[in-house]
């Protein structure tokens, strides 16, 4: 049995295989195209999945797309009735698109696998499955858990904001959801609109500014514009908003409760910004709490399994964790819609073939999430060469040793080993690497190195059996979807002056022994590394920890702002050269700038669309 599953048309297209050994292959279209968040048909990510089974789309049982348009075009056309006349302009711009593209989904979607094999019977073979049940099958059928409560929440799907499921071996049915237009994940797009980022992509720009602010909006946000119960369920003032028929987030009615318009995008951030920022993080925080405890108290369950766009907030992950209604909290890694192509094969595949489910021994089974493409050594060699890259090949010891001593001597190193990841997290194998005791690295790699904001956090990869000895947390988080505090005795004490300080200036206070992935607040994004998943970058913790006694790396995804993490050889040479990375290490090749011919030195800062 045989299940691709495929997300496209909104963003993060995406396509995903699953067989009795497990899932085989995901990955984002993205990666292939080099477009952020790239919503076409995912031609290249199909290909690929097929590719890496040794298969043809003939032997492939049933496709499944992640959700179903004609509910979603049911939710276009009532919420438009519900609130005439207001928003028609909104309506006019939208519905010839849908009438052109969306609605006949299902004929679009004929047209693009009938390249494949023109006599493919897809009129038995295309399947849709409803978004959130992708959501929540992402999040239970890999998860370590034989029974688990099943969070999710995220912007909308087709009616659908949030919803709760319970699972149990191969079962999982859909118990509770809450409806459009009440949603945790547009209030939180609302704020990042509002604050001056990009809906769909500056979210979690918003999660790392807030530890710069006060929540000083926090009970203006609920006395005003939610109604939150006791269990987390809410209701939102629609007055306050403009997203159910208008062309922004946010309104008037908005902006006078705020103090003022939207920033704009090349304004300067102020401690308002900041606050605001720390505000619906401290909410978003408060309703996953309440929540959570509801749901552990009334099912009864230690598991909980999440997925959906919110599930990505990492912060609200660590208090729930925390928190300790359950016992444990497993996390899709691609929580957000590039998930949904797994979880509808995943449904499929359990929900509807009924297909058994063996939980994986000791860990899920999304195998470190590395089920992108990977490069043979010959291969590597031969694009690089192509590209005209200078480069020695060595063997793995002394490619461990040669990289830990680079890192340890303070170079921004990319790294490219082995599968790419799925998801928005680099996990070691397309990642640049920084040593985290460097008080200046944070802001070196993201002015110098990613093009982007310097109050941007990193995040500290660490060996899975060192974890408890720098962060107060000793449970697995292989996806850095966990935060967590650095160890106290790890944290170095501000002065009184270094207290006083407002914003953006706590950026530059050292604030432990590795003040390069430590914020602001003393907490962490913390990513275990495995040997069972990662070895050779297991090894490298290793090898650099026995050179400064520190079993932590800055990790941080191998790109720059507004482009999609590097997938080939090719991709990673280009971005090294346009970059102030040091070294670059792709499979057995070295690679030191100083070594490159000037003349392939590219201006890459401005070559992709901020995101």
């Amino acid at each position: 049995m045989r299940i691709l599953g495929i997300s496209a048309f909104y963003h993060d297209s995406a396509a995903a295989l699953v067989d009795e050994t497990g899932i085989v292959a995901a990955a984002q279209e993205e990666r292939f195209t080099r477009k952020k968040h790239d919503s076409v048909f995912p031609d290249n990510a199909i290909a690929y999945c097929l590719e890496e089974a040794g298969i043809t789309l003939d032997d492939v049982d049933h496709v499944t797309f992640y959700d179903k348009p004609f509910l979603k075009f049911e939710r276009l056309l009532e919420t438009y009735v519900a609130f005439a006349p207001r928003g028609f302009q909104s309506f006019r711009m939208a519905i010839p698109v849908w009438l052109k593209e969306k609605l006949f989904l299902k004929d679009l979607l004929r047209k693009e696998l009938k390249a494949y094999n023109e006599e493919f019977d897809w009129a038995k073979k295309l399947l849709f499955a409803e978004h959130h049940q992708s959501h929540a099958a992402s999040a239970f059928f890999p998860s370590p858990f034989d029974d688990a409560v099943v969070l999710t929440m995220d912007g909308v799907g087709e009616w659908t904001t949030t919803s709760v499921s319970m699972g149990e071996g191969n079962k999982l049915e859909i118990v509770r959801e809450l409806h459009f237009p009440h949603s945790l994940g547009l209030l939180y797009s609302a704020f990042t609109y509002y604050t001056g980022f990009k809906v769909n992509s500056g979210e979690y720009k918003v999660m790392g500014l807030a530890p710069y602010g006060e929540p000083a909006f926090k009970d203006l946000i609920l006395d005003n514009l939610m109604d939150v119960k006791p269990d987390g369920t809410f209701r939102l003032d629609q007055s306050y908003f403009d997203y159910c028929t208008g062309l922004t987030m946010t309104n008037q009615k908005f902006a006078d409760l705020f103090g003022g318009p939207a920033r704009d995008a090349d304004e300067l951030l102020t401690q308002r910004h900041m606050d605001l920022a720390a505000s619906i993080q401290a909410v978003t925080e408060e309703v996953v709490l309440r929540m959570t405890r509801a749901l552990a108290k009334e099912t009864g369950s230690k598991n909980l399994c999440l997925a959906g766009g919110v599930a990505l907030n990492c912060v609200a992950n660590g208090k729930v964790l925390k928190d300790g209604a359950f016992d444990n909290i497993w996390t899709q890694p691609a929580a957000g819609d590039a998930g949904g192509a797994l979880g509808a094969a995943l449904a499929t595949y359990y929900g509807l073939m009924g297909q058994p489910r063996q939980v994986e021994a000791g860990g899920d089974a999304m195998k470190g999430s590395y089920l992108g493409p990977v490069f043979k050594q010959d291969d590597i060699e031969e694009r690089l060469a192509k590209a005209g890259a200078k480069f020695q090949v060595i063997d793995e010891a002394d490619l461990i040793e040669t990289t830990a001593r680079l890192l340890a001597d303070q170079k921004a190193v990319g790294w490219m080993q082995g599968r790419m990841e799925f998801g928005p997290r680099a996990l070691g194998g397309r990642s640049i690497l920084g040593d985290p005791r460097s008080p200046t690295m944070q802001k070196t790699l993201n002015l110098k190195v990613k093009y982007r904001e310097s109050f941007r956090p990193f995040a500290p990869s660490v060996l899975r059996e060192d974890v408890a000895d720098w962060f107060d947390i000793d449970v697995d988080s292989p996806y850095m979807l966990l935060v967590a505090d650095v160890k106290r005795e790890r944290q170095r004490a501000m002065s009184a002056d270094e207290q006083a300080l407002f914003g953006i200036e706590k950026l530059n206070v050292q604030r432990s022994e590795i003040p390069a992935v430590t914020h602001v607040d003393y907490s962490a994004r913390v990513q275990t590394v495995h040997a069972e998943t990662n070895p050779r970058y297991h090894a490298l913790l290793r090898a650099f920890k026995a050179i400064t006694g520190c079993p932590v790396l800055v990790n941080t995804s191998f790109n720059v702002r507004g482009e999609p993490i590097v997938n080939t050889p090719e991709d990673a040479f280009r971005c090294f050269m346009g970059t102030e990375l040091d070294a670059l290490i792709v499979g057995n090749c070295v690679l030191l700038k100083d070594d490159q011919d000037p003349a392939l030195k590219l201006e890459y800062k401005d070559a992709f669309a901020p995101d």
